[in-house]
């Protein structure tokens, strides 16, 4: 039995990359290639990705009366 044989499927399918939607590769996964990597890096160094938290609270002053 040869390994390029047709009849066995792969372990799991290949997902669509997060930035293009090419399939990924194996190399630069979950990417389908380098530069698709280094987008998305860029993106979370340069804040884009935020996660919302509550609402910051501000300090007012409190009346005690």
């Amino acid at each position: 039995m040869s390994r390029a044989d047709p009849k066995v499927a792969p372990l799991r399918p290949k997902r669509k990359c997060p930035e293009c939607g090419r399939p990924s590769e194996r190399a630069s996964y979950p990417f389908c290639s380098p530069r698709c990597k280094a987008v998305d890096l860029n993106r979370w160094l340069a804040g884009r990705y935020v996660i919302p938290g509550p609402e910051a609270e501000t300090d007012s002053p409190v009346d005690d009366e």
